[in-house]
Formats: structure tokens, C-alpha cells, sequence
């Protein structure tokens, strides 16, 4: 749309993003830019953008649906992708971060969720948990391409949850509404401090490395929750994500990244390519591997009566 007009950032949304955690920008992407994302992850699941790690071996007569239906996430998708590398630096997703981080932000992580009816959620985490940055400066930029609502599995946050800047332990889990990441525990707030984050397609929901959030199951009787979630923060601080042999934790510094603002002062490390893009080797994040057989047998048996 050529008269599409980007939200601009203000100061009262920076102190909101402070206060609580989590921002939302409605409208952050035209409906010609959503299309143009929701149409290249069908090209990424045609293998016209080249080699997915574990993608389903698809017989080439399938209806879009039926391709969207067996993924569930798609880790990395901008590393082949030129249309999802191009919104890493997305107008809004730019302006924000640069004000909320700092003037220099570099990415390290895409996520491309498509999420069909039926699929599971998320257990309560927190980001950081997984990509430890030493400044706190983990941002998670999570761009809807449908409308998320409660029942299609949208986000819950815990407002606030952010602010003591403690790292929850996680446990193993078996509650068949989630995927099989772990599940935060031991924080002091309850379910009932959540509130769902429903949003229309075109909106990006920005969310700190420490704010714990989940996501419920798709309980629509038919189609998808597509987000596509980008990892940031501040270029200053080492990023110690993946071990390196021969480097002390404080000096590891995980440089495959993408700048999308500024400049980078570690620039003369150069940037390593360490990560493909890939899929949860079961579709479901890994469940069907690590639950107990009655378990999955109780699960397929429950599946078959629906």
C-alpha cells in the first residue's frame, strides 16, 4: 500500500516497554507486507528458497494447508530466505529497538512458528533463559501474520515479571497443551497475573529476554497462528550463546549475527556462520521423543476419539 503510513515510536511507549516488559505496535506492517511473509513461507516449506533440516518429505501435490499443517516451527529461516532476512531490519521493528537498546542492535536468531489448529503452546519461560546476553539487553520482536487471538494460541505475559532480573530454574514437563521446551517454575506470580496479548495481523509485540510469557494451544477448528519471532540486542554486549572451545565463558562471544543498526564494535572478529535453518525434529518440540510409551500411547489413543 502506498499510502501505508509506519507508527512512530514515542516516549510514552518507551516508558510503557520499561514499566511492563512487553510493548505493543499495532500496524507496524502494511497487509501487503504481511501477504508477502505469509507467501514466502510457503516458498520455504516448497524448498524454493533451498535445504530446511528436518522438513517433511512432501509428495508435491499438496494444498498449501496441507503443507502448513505439518510444521510447526522453523528455527534460523532468514540464514535462506532473502524476504525474511529483509524484515529483521523492518521499518517499526528498527525504530524501536534502536530506542528501547540502544543506537547499535544486532540479531542472532529468527523463529518462524506457523502453528496450525491442534498444535501445542509454550510453557512459561523466559528468553534469556536460552540466549544469555551479559547487559539484559535480549529483545524479542514477534511479528503476527494472522490475527492471534486466545483461542488460536496467542501470547500470555506476566506484566512486570521482567523487572527483578532473575533467571527462573526450568523443569521437564508433560502438560500435553505445551511443546516440550522446558517450563519455567519457582517465580512469584501465578496464572492469574497473566493477561493474553491478542493482536491483528501486521502488529509486532516487542517483549524482553526476562519477561516470562507462554503461549496456549490453537484451539480454532481450522487454521494458523503464523508469527515470525526475531532475537535481538545491544551489538556492545557479548553474546556467550554457544560454547567455544579453547574460550572462557567470558570471553565467548556467539558471532553469527546480523547488524541491523549502528555499528558493531567487535566488527574485526568478522561473522561466523554456525546455524541452519531447521525444524523440530517431531513437529511438536520434541515430545513424542522424550514422553514415557503409556504416555504416548494414552495420547494417540485420546487423538483417534476426537
Amino acid at each position: 500500500m502506498d499510502d501505508f503510513v509506519s507508527p512512530v515510536m514515542t516516549a510514552q511507549m518507551a516508558s510503557s516497554y520499561e514499566r511492563d516488559g512487553f510493548l505493543i505496535v499495532p500496524e507496524a506492517l502494511s497487509p501487503a507486507e504481511v501477504e508477502e511473509l505469509r507467501a514466502d513461507t510457503l516458498s520455504i516449506l516448497r524448498g524454493n528458497w533451498g535445504e530446511v533440516g528436518n522438513l517433511p518429505e512432501f509428495g508435491g501435490n499438496e494444498t498449501d494447508d496441507e503443507l502448513l499443517e505439518q510444521v510447526l516451527c522453523i528455527h534460523q529461516i532468514h540464514k535462506i530466505s532473502p524476504i525474511m532476512h529483509r524484515f529483521l531490519a523492518q521499518k517499526t521493528m528498527k525504530d524501536v529497538l534502536t530506542t528501547i537498546i540502544g543506537p547499535n542492535v544486532k540479531c542472532m536468531q529468527s523463529m518462524l512458528f506457523i502453528k496450525a489448529a491442534g498444535k501445542p503452546g509454550q510453557a512459561w519461560h523466559q528468553d534469556e533463559f536460552y540466549i544469555p546476553t551479559r547487559d539484559r539487553s535480549l529483545t524479542g520482536g514477534w511479528i503476527a501474520l494472522d490475527d492471534a487471538t486466545v483461542e488460536n494460541g496467542c501470547l500470555w505475559v506476566i506484566p512486570g515479571s521482567h523487572r527483578p532480573g532473575v533467571l527462573w530454574p526450568q523443569r521437564t514437563h508433560d502438560d500435553r497443551r505445551f511443546d516440550c521446551a522446558g517450563e519455567t517454575y519457582q517465580f512469584p506470580y501465578t496464572d492469574e497475573d497473566a493477561i493474553p496479548v491478542e493482536v491483528k495481523a501486521g502488529s509486532i509485540v516487542f517483549f524482553n529476554g526476562y519477561l516470562l510469557h507462554r503461549s496456549m494451544p490453537n484451539h480454532a477448528t481450522s487454521g494458523f497462528r503464523r508469527v515470525l519471532v526475531n532475537h535481538y540486542m545491544s551489538a556492545e554486549s557479548l553474546l556467550p550463546w554457544r560454547a567455544e572451545e579453547g574460550v572462557g565463558p567470558a570471553r565467548a562471544d556467539h558471532r553469527d549475527i546480523v547488524m541491523i543498526a549502528g555499528t558493531d564494535p567487535y566488527e574485526y572478529k568478522g561473522v561466523i556462520d554456525r546455524s541452519r535453518p531447521h525444524i523440530r525434529a517431531t513437529g511438536e518440540g520434541g515430545c513424542q521423543d522424550r514422553r514415557s510409551t503409556s504416555l504416548r500411547k494414552e495420547l494417540e489413543e485420546e487423538g483417534a476419539k476426537a
